[in-house]
Order: structure tokens, then sequence, then C-alpha cells
């Protein structure tokens, strides 16, 4: 017989892709899990083996509402993170962003509960430091195509920071850098997803600009290992901290790899970079390995090839 639940979790956005591997993890430890989602890009599929769990509850709501629950720690990682879907309805991103943060940190303070933030590697926007270190304040275009999400998850930052020194409410902030794995969205736009699918369909693969550009791609395992111990770090530690894989690919080496794994027949095609996208993007990971004891441990191929695994059951090709 299962014992008393230890914590009482709310997790914002927990039917996404990260929440719904959080909700699993923290289920797994013990805690009663309560899963907030509008369902704009999460999915009912992902927390579906866990709606029987006496100790799940599963909530449709929006965060840019106040929720009034009792609980002990709040994950808010309510927003669309690729740009397909948040540049679909930029107002209500920057809304989510900024009033959910709002909402979530109100509700942290009248129950007295820590509550970390899901930031991302997007508030140091198309960095001038190589990799990225916390203490460098970003390069972000206040204007652009991306800003609703951006300059969102900035603001956001600033709340949670300020709620901290005006109102004493113990928070964590985590700057999460590209991750993948299952239960991604096949049409997130996001450039795991859209290489695998396009390579399992045998279509052309398509990379933007020369191919050249990096990103640090991190196994969602080792994400969220990452965000659990940075919770329950001393209430005196609040971040923020990378939390990504340092390391660095191209995209060219991604679709090759991608190829190579699936055994696709796909060739590249190549396209012109959208606007505001960043060239280089690797996450400093010093601070995490020093306070958290954390580092990735998931090889990018074998993370691929689970999450290749996943979509071969999900697309039809």
């Amino acid at each position: 017989m299962r014992d008393t639940p230890t914590k009482r979790v709310l997790i914002t956005g927990g039917a996404g892709f990260l929440g719904s591997h959080l909700c699993e993890r923290l289920l797994e430890q013990g805690n009663e899990v309560i899963c907030a989602d509008n369902f704009f890009t999460g999915s009912k599929e992902n927390i579906r083996h866990l709606i029987s769990n006496p100790y799940f509850e599963l909530m449709r709501h929006d965060v840019t509402f106040p929720l009034y629950v009792e609980v002990d720690e709040i994950y808010n990682l309510a927003c669309p993170a690729s740009p397909v879907h948040y540049q679909y309805d930029p107002v209500q991103t920057t809304k989510t962003s900024v009033h959910g943060a709002i909402n979530m940190l109100g509700l942290a303070k009248r129950v007295r509960a820590k509550i970390l933030q899901a930031s991302t590697s997007e508030v140091y926007g198309d960095p001038q430091v190589h990799p990225q270190k916390e203490d460098y304040w970003g390069h972000v275009n206040p204007i652009g195509q991306r800003s609703c999400y951006d300059e969102g998850k900035r603001c956001a930052e600033t709340l949670f920071f300020d709620y901290h020194r005006q109102n004493q409410v113990r928070i964590k902030v985590a700057r999460i850098f590209n991750t993948y794995g299952p239960r991604m969205h096949p049409t997130d736009g996001r450039v795991v997803s859209n290489f695998i699918v396009q390579a399992l369909k045998n279509q052309p693969i398509t990379v933007y600009g020369d191919g050249r550009q990096t990103r640090s791609f991190c196994y969602v395992d080792d994400l969220i290992n990452g965000l659990m111990r940075l919770m329950n770090t001393p209430d005196d530690f609040t971040g923020p901290v990378n939390i990504g894989n340092p390391g660095e690919f191209t995209m060219i080496e991604l679709a090759e790899l991608v190829i190579k794994l699936s055994g696709s027949k796909s060739k590249l095609v190549f396209n012109p970079l959208p606007p505001d996208d960043p060239k280089q993007r690797k996450p400093d990971i010093e601070l995490a390995n020093k306070v958290l004891g954390w580092q990735p441990t998931v090889k990018l191929e074998d993370g691929l090839r689970k999450t290749i695994d996943y979509f071969r059951k999900i697309v039809a090709v």
C-alpha cells in the first residue's frame, strides 16, 4: 500500500512535451500531481496513461486566469515553445508568459509554495557571447517575430525576481536549452521533429541558411533531472541556471545523423534563414554542475534513436 504523498505539486503545461515527463517522474517519486493545461499545444494522449493514478489530477485551465489550489510546489511550464506555435497567436503567447507568471506567482505567494519558472535560452537572443553563461544579458530584438516568446520569457524572469525581492516568494529559474525526445509534437516546427518526420517519410530535409548554424540538444530525461534537482536546492539559490547539453552540432550534422539512424533516403534542401534566427546556441553549464551536481548523460545518437522509435509509431509514412 502506498504511503501518503510527500508533496502536492502543480505543473502548468503538464500535458505538454516536458510537462508530461515531469508529471510521470514526480508521481514515481510518490508525490501528488495536479496537471493544468489548456491543450493549445499539450495533448491528453501525453498523460492518458496517468489518468487512472489516484494521485494524479488533470485540470483544463489557462494560466492567464488565476488558479486557486493548495500546493507545496509549482512548476510553471505553460507556454507554447516552438516558433510555429508561439507565432500563431503572438499576443496570447506574451500574455501566457506575463499574465501566467503573475497568476502563478500570486498563487505561490498565497499558499507559500516554492515555484520554478521554465525560462529559456531564447532570453539570450542571437548571442554575441559563446557559450552563454547566466550572467550574459542577451542580444534580443524587442519588436521581431520571435519577440512575443523571447521578451515574454524575459519579463517573466523579471517578475519572478521582483516577487522574490518584494514578497519573499521562494523561486527557481531554469533557462532551458533545446530539448528533444518522445512526445515532441510532430508539427511543432522544431529542428529535431522536422528532420525526423521528413526522414521517416523520405522527404527532402529542410535546412535553413547554410546549415552551419549550431544548436545543443538535451535529451528529455536529462532535462527533467535538472529541473527536479533545481527545485530541491536550498531556498537561497534562485538561479537563473542553464539546463542543457553543451554538445554543439551544426544543422547539417544533425540532419545527416537523423538520416543515418532512420535509414532514410532523404536528401538535404536549403532554404533562406528565418528572421532573428540565432547562429549559435550552446549553454555553459558550470553553475548547474557546481550547484545541482548535474550534467547530461544521454548522447545525441542514443537519444535520437529513442525519439525516432517514438515518431515511427505516430507518423504515417
